[in-house]
């Protein structure tokens, strides 16, 4: 599984950084989310999951 962020469609709202935060940071001069770790380890994939479909926007998606 790999995170993918549209950062085009980003609004910087952070309910993804807010969930998992290992994962996603909003950057303050830009106001868009960064994918800190793109390949979350099995054991973390639910947790990942829930804060992409967290997004309100739908800027981020999960492949393979």
């Amino acid at each position: 599984m790999r995170i993918v962020a549209d950062r085009h469609r980003c609004e910087g709202l952070g309910m993804c950084e807010a969930m998992a935060n290992d994962y996603f940071e909003v950057d303050e001069d830009e106001e868009l989310v960064q994918v800190l770790q793109d390949t979350p380890p099995e054991e973390d994939r639910a947790h990942v999951y829930a804060a992409v479909q967290a997004c309100p926007v739908l800027a981020l998606t999960l492949e393979g």
